[in-house]
């Protein structure tokens, strides 16, 4: 038998049945507004989130190996198995002549490994017939971000001795712009490699943020000129690389004179020297650092 509801218990039972509602639309309406601030508070974390960045230094012998024999797909194979995101190169040469088959090393290298690329000609003469490209010879940055600009500076140089330079790029990486330095210092002379290590410092600043350096300078650690630059900068190998860190020569590794340096505010993460590589004299070195947004 059916018991009809008395009118007062029908209607406490309607008003919560509208509470209970009205509390559940309430919910719901209040649930985006949760969705939107967790999706703000991960927006938060991620800038919060350094940025990760692999930066190299390679001198690539104008594209020979030991053997002294020009073979660029071998360099540029070797650089894609670095899987850098910026990398310094040196000795690099543009229409130099018959070594490098009178080849733009920079820009084929960037079409081949389909990276952006910055040049600076240390070196600028005169073609060998008129009419044709000038014959250029110096340092190159590969960048797999866009190069926004770029500059080069011509270093202290003493006598006759070969034109030294700085080239300085900035590139935004995933987000955040950084500067990439590449130097090749004087190979057979410690004072002129001085002042070149000091202007570097001059050109950079004592106090340079978001900075890297790059280049084979030519001088061991402990050497004055390197002790110039890592008053300023972070040698990376010497914070995270394990091991002896030899670059030089690719037959015989006995000396560490390629270099991945960063500023201060720069942490280095991990650092290796990529001794299986065989396209240059030289073995290059590749360094991961993390950057603060």
């Amino acid at each position: 038998m059916l018991r009809r509801t008395p009118r007062l218990t029908r209607a406490l039972t309607f008003a919560g049945a509208a509470a209970l509602a009205l509390a559940t639309s309430v919910g719901l309406a209040a649930a985006p507004a949760s969705a939107d601030q967790t999706s703000v508070n991960a927006a938060r974390a991620d800038q919060a989130q350094p940025v990760r960045v692999r930066v190299a230094s390679y001198n690539i012998h104008h594209g020979a190996g030991p053997d002294n024999v020009l073979d660029l797909p071998d360099v540029a194979d070797e650089i894609r198995g670095l899987r850098a995101d910026v990398i310094g190169l040196q000795e690099v040469d543009r229409h130099w002549g018959d070594r490098s088959d009178n080849l733009d090393e920079a820009a084929w290298l960037a079409e081949r490994l389909d990276m952006h690329v910055a040049y600076a000609a240390n070196l600028d003469l005169d073609p060998a017939t008129p009419g044709v490209e000038r014959r250029q010879y110096g340092t190159a940055i590969l960048s797999r971000f866009p190069i926004e600009s770029y500059t080069n500076t011509l270093l202290p140089k003493f006598g006759d001795h070969e034109q030294r330079g700085l080239l300085v790029a900035d590139v935004k990486v995933r987000g955040v712009t950084m500067r990439f330095a590449n130097t090749h210092l004087q190979h057979n002379d410690n004072l002129e490699r001085q002042a070149q290590a000091q202007r570097i410092i001059e050109l950079l600043g004592e106090q340079p943020t978001r900075t890297f350096l790059t280049g084979d300078l030519n001088a061991s650690v402990g050497a004055t000129e390197i002790k110039i630059l890592t008053n300023v900068f972070t040698d990376s190998w010497a914070a995270v690389g394990v091991g002896d860190g030899f670059t030089y020569s690719r037959e015989d590794p006995h000396n560490r004179i390629d270099f991945v340096m960063s500023s201060p505010d720069v942490r280095p993460l991990h650092a290796r020297v990529a001794t299986d590589a065989d396209g240059s004299d030289h073995l290059p070195v590749v360094a991961d650092l993390a950057v603060r947004r």
